[in-house]
């Protein structure tokens, strides 16, 4: 605590050194985004082979241990061996003119892209809670959120090794109620029904259509964002995906011209208005009921 309180009287300080720290993260990020579904898929590889061998991604070699930690990160285009110095965030990207020091091939972006976002988005989000359980915990929020953003973008999957453990930290921390106005059975319910909701969704939908509108790592996702915020926020963040999703679903058709018919991955917008709800959610609430005469 006593090193919490130092930080808390030197923000700049405290601002400076989870920049830093949120940066490192961002780089593991980028690992996890890339690496998760990977090992999901070779694990399903084992399982299904022995059904329809051909009919398969190509994925690393079962015989290679592949994790977050092992094989070394390597340029894809040549295979040489990412060292420590170029891994530095930001940084190398900026001093290697986004190339690989081998062969020269052009590194991706999104790389330096997502460790910058995850060290604005950290320190806003410190700048917001302050450097309190609050603060960190809303840390492992953000960050989970911009991993299941990622990857459910690559790939329409939202990994339960990710979703559920954000569930279950949602409910431990209302349970101590280290978020003001959020008990434990309003989380419990929110768990409940965040999931709920979606799953009955889904099953109407498919009901009346035939078709899937969703996955169920959506109802998942929902249940953790109403284990973090309650029950009362579910509304809301429903509301906000859904206008978030019909903005960048109408950007896309109009820019990209993305073709009306393609499914758009959900976990995104979820994300976003999990996000959204935590730190602006009591703001946008109390303005919509003084605007509606309500308050």
């Amino acid at each position: 605590m006593q090193y919490l309180d130092y930080f808390n009287q030197h923000p700049a300080t405290s601002i400076a050194i989870v920049a830093a720290i949120s940066l490192l993260i961002g780089s593991f990020l980028n690992v996890v985004i890339y690496r998760l579904p990977l090992m999901m898929m070779r694990d399903w590889r084992q399982e299904i082979e022995e059904f329809d061998p051909d009919d398969l991604p190509k994925l690393p070699p079962q015989d290679q241990r592949f994790n977050l930690a092992v094989p070394d990160s390597t340029c894809p285009g040549c295979g040489h061996k990412i060292r420590a110095w170029e891994n530095i965030p930001l940084i190398s990207y900026a001093v290697q003119r986004g190339r690989c020091s081998s062969c020269k091939t052009a590194i991706s972006p999104r790389y330096p892209i997502v460790e910058f976002v995850t060290a604005m988005l950290s320190v806003f989000v410190i700048q917001h809670f302050g450097l309190t359980a609050a603060g960190l915990l809303a840390l492992f929020f953000t960050w989970s959120l911009i991993s299941l953003t990622l990857i459910d973008a690559d790939h329409k999957l939202l990994p339960d090794s990710i979703t559920l453990p954000l569930m279950w930290a949602g409910l431990i921390a209302n349970y101590f109620l280290v978020f003001d106005g959020v008990s434990f059975s309003d989380s419990f319910w929110g768990a409940i029904v965040g999931y709920m909701s979606l799953w009955s969704i889904y099953w109407l939908f498919k009901l009346l259509t035939g078709k899937e509108g969703m996955g169920y790592g959506d109802f998942k996702l929902l249940a953790a964002l109403g284990a973090w915020m309650g029950w009362q926020a579910l509304p809301l963040i429903i509301i906000l995906s859904a206008g978030v999703g019909a903005v960048v679903g109408i950007t896309l058709m109009v820019v990209a011209k993305r073709d009306s018919q393609a499914t758009l991955p959900f976990g995104p917008y979820l994300a976003a208005a999990g996000f959204i709800a935590m730190i602006w959610g009591d703001i946008i609430t109390q303005t919509y009921l003084q605007f509606a005469g309500m308050n």
